[in-house]
């Protein structure tokens, strides 16, 4: 099982290994740049819009940074997280595209149409076009926008590029995951292509390079030729810590004494994406943006604990509703905030970051009701209450219901064979199918507390499809209250029944072997015909008439193209 695999880890390995200490304060990193007349008279925070770098990784684990005591190096986190504002009680979602979603619309998935898995390769979705995005909202607000890394929420047309969604620039990958060194993406045996795109063209020329030194090279060069005078936002999605487990050889060495294999390769690329941190903070002070600037970094989802990742004390891991599936590393680091070197408590949760960073860039968010989303930034820098008192984790009516789970065990209001998670306050309510709920230790531990890990093995027989818990009191959710609090069930089911109503249909549309890559030069990329764009136009809704003789047509070119990828599949097998 997973967890035998994570075992192993001797402590006296952690001994072995030198602190990565780098003078990031040194005078001569900072750029001196001269302040305009006029902008001497106004206070120095917030003079003008603060530069935002957002800094996003894939697949890090909550206990996979130094600060939460991890074995792996951290170094530069650790020290912009202790100097800056601790997100203690930060939520993201517990797989890739709907976190990113979530952040880029300010939306929960529910009113996206995205509630269920993720975007694949070869679907006709991306994140819906009536969306006014975030970095759209920062353009309107005098913003340059420049995306770096993975986007993972759509490619069929060209219309759902990072670059027709706001972003001025973009070098990264449009799937959910490549080699870090050939970009290949294979979504399926013989289903592969190459994934690197600069703009809306295909990076061939940047083969070969590994990927979170490529993408923090490029955020180097963005700071290097724009002027810290102008507002700029950097959105950062490392493709590290994800599978495929790569890391150059050297930061491997380092973790020599790991006993798993895969622990070992996944530490050397956390360390990795550290050091690539620190080279762009080390940018943001040589190119003068520091004084002037907002670090947020925050992961995607759980970590993968089967590919390295540790999400201990936590329950659960990426892909479940658990803790250890939705509780991210999350701090922000800024001159501008006005409590720093502190830990918040105040409730976060990734759909935040959109109203609270265009308010910061002082944009105007009149035209865009609805948000789930609030402005916590006084909460982060003055430390001030929360606005938020509930998340909705999701209500997925796609996954797979729960076999014990019924309308009778939902009190008459709500199917609790129907996967679903809600927060409000302390009180945290799960139904249907959570998902892979063990608590898994870290390799460190070689002897684990029986009877704690035994715990949900013993209630694994039980017939169960609801759970609460006390999050505020029990965070590692040992101790499930559904049948000693009824009363706090069914509130907490009401507020489902509350945003199911809300809920738009789900966006989840078949695979089209058009997008096969040998279609489109051997990458991904936009696929799409026109005719296409207008049968796929009503996406989750049923479709409206169409003229018989066109689908008649659409119908042949699909088998066609069917019949062709199958002979190409067979070939390559």
């Amino acid at each position: 099982m997973a967890v035998y695999a994570l075992t192993g880890f001797s402590l006296v390995s952690l001994l072995s290994f030198g602190y990565l200490s780098w003078d990031w304060m040194k005078p001569s990193l900072v750029a001196n740049v001269a302040m305009d007349p006029m902008e001497k008279s106004l206070p120095p925070a917030f003079a003008r819009p603060p530069h935002i770098i957002f800094i996003l990784t894939d697949d890090q684990g909550y206990h996979d940074v130094g600060y939460h005591g991890s074995d792996i190096q951290t170094p530069t986190l650790d020290r912009l997280a202790a100097e800056g504002v601790k997100l203690e009680n930060y939520y993201i979602q517990p797989i890739c595209t709907p976190s990113r979603s979530q952040l880029i619309t300010g939306r929960y998935q529910i009113h996206t149409g995205l509630q269920h898995s993720i975007i694949r390769p070869r679907q006709p979705n991306c994140l819906p076009l009536d969306q006014v995005t975030l970095p759209q909202k920062l353009q309107e607000a005098g913003y340059s926008t420049h995306m770096v890394g993975k986007w993972h929420l759509g490619f069929y047309k060209k219309e759902c590029l990072p670059t027709r969604r706001g972003f001025d620039t973009f070098l990264g990958s449009l799937t959910g995951n490549v080699d870090y060194y050939t970009y290949d993406n294979c979504d399926g045996p013989g289903v592969c292509g190459y994934d690197l795109h600069e703009g809306e063209d295909v990076a061939w020329d940047q083969s070969g390079k590994y990927s979170t030194f490529l993408y923090a090279q490029r955020v180097s060069k963005i700071l290097a030729s724009h002027s810290p005078k102008e507002p700029i936002f950097i959105y950062v999605a490392f493709q590290a810590v994800h599978t495929p487990l790569q890391s150059p050889k050297e930061y491997i060495y380092r973790y020599r004494s790991m006993g798993n294999v895969a622990r070992r390769k996944y530490a050397a690329m956390v360390t990795c994406m550290d050091e690539a941190v620190k080279n762009i903070t080390w940018a943001l002070k040589k190119y003068g943006y520091y004084d002037n600037s907002v670090i947020v970094f925050s992961t995607d989802n759980g970590g993968q604990t089967f590919s390295g990742g540790s999400n201990w004390p936590l329950r659960g891991r990426k892909g479940t509703y658990w803790e250890g599936g939705v509780r991210g590393i999350g701090f922000v680091h800024s001159p501008l905030i006005k409590r720093k070197r502190r830990t918040s408590w105040a409730l976060v949760h990734i759909t935040d970051w959109y109203p609270t960073l265009v308010s910061l860039a002082r944009g105007n968010l009149s035209n865009v009701p609805g948000l789930d989303g609030y402005n916590v930034w006084p909460a982060i820098s003055e430390g001030k209450e929360s606005p938020r008192t509930e998340i909705l984790h999701n209500i997925d009516p796609l996954y797979n219901h729960a076999k014990y789970g019924s309308l009778e065990d939902g009190f008459g209001i709500w199917n609790t064979a129907v996967q679903a998670s809600i927060r409000v306050g302390e009180w945290k309510l799960l139904t249907g199918d959570p998902g892979y709920s063990d608590w898994i230790p870290p390799q460190t531990l070689t002897n684990f507390p029986g009877s704690w890990w035994n715990l949900e093995r013993l209630t694994d027989g039980l017939r169960k499809s609801v759970w609460l818990f006390n999050i505020t009191a029990d965070p590692y959710e040992r101790y499930d209250l559904s049948d000693q609090r009824p009363d706090v069930v069914r509130t907490l089911l009401m507020r489902l029944v509350h945003y199911n109503r809300t809920a738009i249909p789900v966006r989840y549309p078949a695979e089209n072997p058009r997008a096969h890559p040998d279609f489109n030069g051997g990458a991904w990329g936009p696929w799409a015909s026109e005719d296409d764009v207008e049968e796929w136009e009503g996406i989750g809704e049923p479709l409206k008439s169409r003229n018989k003789k066109k689908k008649c047509k659409i119908c042949k070119l699909r088998s066609f193209f069917r019949k062709l990828n199958t002979r190409l599949m067979s070939n390559r097998i």
